[in-house]
Formats: structure tokens, C-alpha cells, sequence
């Protein structure tokens, strides 16, 4: 196996490795491994040190900031307060200076007391409990040897951790679940204990010890926690008791990682030390085999490194390239991540198989998803207004990011128009003028390359995210106001966006100017004095010093701005054109007519869509150039004649720019290259992105040209069954695969 070692970040102590319960689901005395028998009840002086000493090595040769040490067992309170504070102070002094250390313990609780926790509160030790619900729930398991229950004892402990001085310590519950206990009893048990977190745990079994099922359901186990998610969802959400399963869950449909080792593809980093020093893979593989834990290492001849190499732990760090090929091929993955690496075991096949839960575990994503996909697929998914509000939230919160990198290095200048565009926002026809201005799509093409400037230190960086002032004037004069504001220009050009260009000098001529609005446009004053220039913005065509952004106006078309000004409009695929003449920019509308006109009749709805979310238009030349980032509403267009060329570069343009703002504002997949899709119409291989791009695109040129619908539902069923999308990825396929339909419909007529 190649590739970097992965270090490990979480350490399982054993620091007692007998326990005072007699739990017939335990793992470590009820299943396959038997090794407890063998190994000293409490850990050893030298073990300790050496665990500690490891623990420092470790975190020092990969340069972590902090790890994380479980205290395990057995039940690890029978190790007693003197011994438990051996190891806290032998860990803490280890790690001092190096990394911060995270300091827990895993209890049944039965034993905890304030002594007990008198010493965690010294060294900071958080504290987790083992609880599996009501009483009748606990005694199904959690009872003693001789058969008395354990409940009232664990109460006790969750009541002491409930006090004001070791609420601080409280890190939650832990429930196994058992099938034939009440979930919404077992659930509205431990939320009445406000624990700061519960973990649902499945019961370890293997294919060839497989799980109980009474009635023989495969998916027993999602439809307990499914009624479990079903009363955590009537919780109030400001006050909903955080469940780690439910979480872990809801992130991966959204695009996020897992959240717990039993679900989700992230790779294990962490590594168990037994009482006698013995270094293990995970504790849950002692269900697997008698031995499946081993490493054949210990703390005293060898390092967390030699672990992290071991083969075994190799195996567990692949990913998706780890998991059998059922689950590649499953489009839950991404969320199930193959299940608890345990439970995939069989004696026949050894792990190169799904969970022995794989049917709960696809039904319970599956159940969650359609729980919760109405809250968490944003409307603006699906509808074009609500796109454009997200997308002008997305550009403010740019330019207030900006602001922030200047960190002041924008002086006095950029300070003005900071100022101006507050004096804009406290009226409603200077805010609605600010708005407009921030909503040219240009604008985002901009912040988002001064903001990488700065990040980067370019030079020149400060100098490009001073073309503000430009845009706070713009608005100025777009609300009519008398507010002045300096504005700088380069090259003996002054681009006001939205509004034109103004020649105020020869070719690298540079300086500033005041520009303030008039009754019928602004007045632009040379700072140092000089020939002051009066431009009346509604002016039908080109002037000698003055160049105004033009709309293409045309019966048959939404006012669509063109513009071949902006200084940020080469962003497209092609490089943008040259200012076009008044004759040629009249010709260009004429054919944008004509290609709108035959949108209309053939495509109605993609029309619609297209006068809904498109703004700008920017001529185009032939040849190919570094794609940067357009803002939402601008699309690139060649100059033709060519209606038809005209009508698709349109909707091959609304789509893209739709797609883009959509991404902006929430993912659509993720694990974005980890399989490989061929596309239908061409048997090219290609990542996700491309797949759901270019089906986004052909889905759409259908309605107007059939021949696109080759191949285009094939595509729609790749997508469906693909694990890359998440929630609101879905929520897009189903939009898509209904506009499919009504294409299909119409060519049959």
C-alpha cells in the first residue's frame, strides 16, 4: 500500500482491562478475541511512561497541534485515583510544550464519584458515560455478574456530572442499541438527562456472527433509529440534544464530512495501548477473529509510526478505495462509508465486503434524506429570484471581505468610499443604486480577483482593490445624489461600471478625478485642476471623450445590457471583443433578436428562465483564453450573424451561469473525482462536475434541438445512482428529469 502514513491523533489507553459488569454485548469479554485473559488487570508504571513518551514522539515528528487520549479498559475506574493520576500527570508532562492534549475517559459509571472527578476536573479530563436508555433498556445488558442492575449506580454518576463544578467534564452518553427496547422511550430517556451529546451505537457483529433481527427485517435496526430521528426532530432545533449519528449523517448529504468513525470514508487515526503495552489496531476488531487487533507492536520497542505502517491499519485508511466494490458502486457510500470496518468481516472473504448492517444503513440515510431534504435544499436551488438575492448576499459579503484583507492599506481613498457607500445605504434610492451596482456580474469577477491578489501578494494587488471608489461613485450617480467621491483612473481610462468609460488622458496616463452626480448624470473634475467634463448618462451613442454602456434594444428581447467596457470582462473562454461600433452593436441586437425569437417558440420556459436570470451581454472573439470567474447574469457571445449559433451560445450561457450561482451557494456533490462517468454522447470518461454540468447544459439545448436528447436520460439515471450528489444535488436531478419529461412530450406531438 502506498501513499503517506497517516498519523494518529487519537490514543485508546487501556488502563484497566478487568470490568465490574457483566455486559452480554460487550466486545472485549463476550466476542471472538479472548486476549483480556491473558493481559495484567492494570496498567504498569513503565507502560505508562513509555506511552507517554510515544505520545510526545508522535505528536512532534508530524507536527500536530493537539491529540486526543481516551482512557479505556475494561471499566477504567477499577485502575483507582492513584493510578488514573500516573497517567495524567505522565501524559500532561509528556506533552507540554509539544501539543495540546485532549484528556478523556470512557466509563460505565457504576464506580465514578466526586473523588473521581475531582481529579479529572485538575487535569481536565472529560468524562463519557455508558448508558443504553430507561431502566428496562440498561438491564437488558448492563447488569452486574450476578445479575443486579447497574442503572440506579450510572444515574447517580450522570447526576454528579450534571453539577455545576463537573458539567465542564460531561462529553455525553453512549447507547448500544438493542432492537427489542422502545427508541422513543429509550430516546426521551436520555434527553431527560440534557447530556451534552449521545452516541447511537450498533450492536459489533460480523457476517459470520450477524446481528439480531427477531423478525428477520433488514433493516430493523434504521427503522429503530429512524423512529429515534423522528422524536430528536420534534425537539426544538435551538435546544435539540446533538446526536452524532443524525449529524454525521445530515453533513454528508450536504456535502460535509463524517462525523464518526462507524460511518463516512475519512481515514482511522487512531491506535489502541493494552494494559501490557501492546499496540492494537481498534478495540471493535476484537469481534472480527481471536487476534484481528494485533500488531505484534509495543510501546517499548516501538513507535506510533511502526503502527501507522502495520498493514491492517494501512487497510483502514484507503477510503473509498477501501471498501468493497458493492459499496463504490452504491450510491449511499459517501454517507455509510462502508460501515464500521468490523462489520464487514466474514471468515470467507475477510473484510472485502459490505456491513453486515448494509441495508439499515442505506435505508437510514435514505430515510433521513427524505426527512430533511425540504429544510436543507436552499430555494434558491430552483428558483431564479431567490438565486439572484443569494448571489447579491455572496457579492456584499466579497466586498465586506475585501475590506477586511485591506486591513487598512487602502488609505484615505479607500476610506471615502467606504463612508460614501454608508452615506448610500441609509437611503432607500442610494442603497437600491448600491445594489444594482454590486449586481454587475463584472463586479464579482473583481473582488474575487483583488481579494486572490492580496492572499497571494501581487503586485499591484492594493492598487486593483482600489477600483472601488469606481463602484461607489457609480451608485451615486445611479441615485442621483449629490455625493463627490475621488476616483482614481489607469491608462487614460475611467470605467464607471454599469454606467461607461471616459477618456481623461493619452494611453499610461494616470491619476484621479472627482466625480459627482447632476440632475442629468455627473460632472468628473480633475484633481490638480484642468478641462472638467459634464456627461449626461442618458446620451444615445458614443461622444469623443465618452463611451457609454449600452442596452440591446430590441421588442423581442429582455433589456439586455451589453457591455464591452468592463475591464474585468475577458472571463470567458474566449477573449472578449473590442468596444464594437454603434452599426455592429445594432447588427449584433438585430441577431440576439432573431436566436431570442426562436427561444421563445421552441424553449418557452428556458426563455423565461433566461429573462430571469440573465443580465449582461459581452461580445466575444474567436479563440480560447484562461477562464476566470464571471459573475451570475454575464454570459460571452460570439459576434455572428449566425441566429442559430446565437441561440444556443444563449442557452448554453444561461445554464452555465445559473449552474455556477447555484454552486456558490451550496454544494450539489462531493468526492468530486473519485469515480469516473462516461458521458452517454461521446464515452468519454469524466468526474462527476463534468457529468452534471454537461447533462445540465444538454437537458436544456434539447428543447430546442431534439438531436441533444440523445443520451441525456441515460445521463439523468447515472446521476440518480451516482454516491457524488448531495441533498441539493438530488433536488436538481429531479427538477432536471422533470424538464426532460416535458421535452420528451413535446418532440412526440
Amino acid at each position: 500500500m502506498t501513499g503517506p502514513l497517516v498519523p494518529f491523533r487519537e490514543i485508546v489507553l487501556k488502563v484497566h482491562s478487568r470490568c465490574d459488569l457483566a455486559c452480554d454485548h460487550c466486545y472485549i469479554y463476550e466476542h471472538a478475541d479472548q486476549s483480556w485473559r491473558t493481559r495484567p488487570k492494570t496498567i504498569s508504571d513503565e507502560a505508562i511512561s513509555w506511552t507517554a513518551r510515544r505520545l510526545a514522539e508522535h505528536a512532534s515528528a508530524h507536527a500536530l497541534d493537539s491529540m486526543s487520549v481516551i482512557l479505556h479498559g475494561g471499566e477504567p475506574l477499577l485502575a483507582g485515583p492513584a493510578q488514573l493520576r500516573r497517567v495524567c500527570e505522565e501524559l500532561t508532562s509528556a506533552m507540554n510544550g509539544v501539543a495540546e492534549l485532549d484528556l478523556r475517559i470512557h466509563t460505565n459509571g457504576v464506580q465514578l464519584s466526586p473523588r473521581y472527578l475531582d481529579l479529572f476536573d485538575e487535569f481536565h479530563v472529560r468524562v463519557g458515560i455508558s448508558l443504553d436508555g430507561d431502566r428496562t433498556a440498561n438491564d437488558r445488558h448492563r447488569r452486574f455478574a450476578n445479575g443486579r442492575t447497574s442503572h440506579p449506580q450510572v444515574l447517580r454518576a450522570v447526576d454528579l456530572l450534571r453539577q455545576e463544578r463537573y458539567r465542564h467534564l460531561d462529553l455525553g452518553l453512549l447507547c448500544t442499541i438493542d432492537i427489542r427496547n422502545d427508541p422513543v422511550a429509550v430516546f426521551d430517556a436520555l434527553a431527560e438527562l440534557e447530556p451534552p451529546r449521545v452516541d447511537f451505537l450498533l450492536p459489533h457483529a460480523t457476517w459470520d456472527e450477524p446481528p439480531l433481527r427477531p423478525d428477520g427485517s433488514l433493516t430493523a435496526y434504521a427503522d429503530w433509529l429512524l423512529a429515534v430521528f423522528d422524536r430528536w426532530q420534534e425537539q426544538d432545533p435551538e435546544h435539540r440534544l446533538p446526536v452524532r449519528l443524525f449529524s454525521s449523517v445530515l453533513s454528508t448529504l450536504s456535502g460535509g464530512p463524517s462525523l464518526t468513525e462507524s460511518l463516512g470514508l475519512a481515514p482511522t487515526d487512531l491506535v489502541v495501548v493494552e494494559t501490557d503495552g501492546q499496540l492494537e489496531q481498534v478495540d471493535s476488531l476484537k469481534s472480527a477473529y481471536e487476534g484481528a487487533a494485533a500488531t505484534g507492536f509495543d510501546v517499548y520497542s516501538h513507535s506510533f509510526d511502526d503502527v501507522a505502517a502495520h498493514p491492517g491499519v494501512r487497510a483502514r485508511q484507503l477510503g473509498l478505495a477501501g471498501v468493497s466494490e458493492t459499496c463504490r458502486r452504491c450510491p449511499v457510500v459517501r454517507s455509510c462509508g462502508g460501515g464500521l470496518y468490523t462489520h464487514r468481516y466474514s471468515s470467507a472473504t475477510d473484510f472485502d465486503n459490505p456491513s453486515v448492517y448494509c441495508h439499515d444503513l442505506e435505508a437510514l440515510v435514505r430515510g433521513i434524506e427524505a426527512r430533511t431534504a425540504h429544510l436543507t435544499v436552499p430555494p434558491a436551488v430552483t428558483d431564479p429570484q431567490e438565486l439572484a438575492a443569494e448571489q447579491q448576499d455572496l457579492t456584499r459579503t466579497l466586498l465586506a471581505g475585501l475590506h477586511s484583507e485591506l486591513d487598512g492599506r487602502g488609505g484615505a481613498r479607500w476610506d471615502e468610499a467606504w463612508e460614501l457607500a454608508a452615506v448610500l445605504e441609509s437611503s432607500e434610492e442610494g442603497a437600491s443604486a448600491l445594489d444594482r451596482v454590486l449586481a454587475h456580474p463584472y463586479t464579482r469577477t473583481w473582488l474575487l480577483d483583488a481579494i486572490e491578489g492580496l492572499h497571494a501578494g501581487r503586485p499591484g494587488a492594493v492598487d486593483d482593490a482600489l477600483r472601488f471608489p469606481a463602484y461607489a461613485a457609480a451608485a451615486a450617480v445611479r441615485a442621483g445624489l449629490p455625493l463627490a467621491a475621488q476616483v482614481p483612473y489607469r491608462d487614460g481610462r475611467l470605467y464607471l461600471p454599469t454606467l461607461g468609460e471616459l477618456r481623461t488622458g493619452g494611453a499610461g496616463q494616470a491619476g484621479t478625478v472627482r466625480v459627482c452626480a447632476t440632475d442629468d448624470g455627473f460632472l468628473v473634475r480633475p484633481d490638480g485642476g484642468g478641462a472638467e467634463w459634464r456627461i449626461v448618462t442618458d446620451s444615445p451613442g458614443d461622444e469623443p471623450d465618452w463611451l457609454p454602456v449600452r442596452l440591446l434594444r430590441q421588442d423581442r428581447t429582455p433589456p439586455f445590457v451589453l457591455d464591452d467596457l468592463d475591464p474585468y470582462r475577458d472571463c470567458f473562454g474566449a477573449p472578449a471583443a473590442p468596444r464594437l461600433g454603434q452599426a455592429e452593436a445594432e447588427a449584433w441586437g438585430a441577431g440576439l433578436a432573431e436566436a431570442w425569437g426562436l427561444l421563445e417558440a421552441s424553449a418557452p420556459a428556458t426563455a423565461a428562465a433566461a429573462g430571469a436570470g440573465l443580465t449582461t451581454l459581452t461580445p466575444l472573439t474567436a479563440g480560447r483564453s484562461e477562464e476566470r470567474r464571471p459573475g451570475h447574469g454575464a454570459i460571452g457571445l460570439p459576434v455572428t450573424g449566425d441566429t442559430q449559433e446565437l441561440a444556443l451560445g444563449l442557452m448554453r450561457g444561461l445554464r452555465r451561469t445559473t449552474l455556477r450561482a447555484i454552486l456558490d451557494i451550496t454544494d450539489l456533490y462531493a468526492s468530486d473525482g473519485a469515480w469516473e462517468h462516461r458521458l452517454p454522447w461521446s464515452e468519454e470518461l469524466v468526474p462527476f462536475s463534468r457529468l452534471l454540468a454537461d447533462t445540465y447544459e444538454r437537458v436544456a439545448i434539447a428543447a430546442f434541438d431534439p438531436r441533444y436528447m440523445e443520451g441525456v436520460e441515460q445521463a439523468l439515471d447515472m446521476i440518480g445512482t451516482a454516491a457524488e450528489p448531495t441533498v441539493a444535488g438530488r433536488r436538481l436531478v429531479g427538477v432536471l428529469t422533470e424538464e426532460m419529461k416535458e421535452t420528451r412530450d413535446k418532440w412526440a406531438e
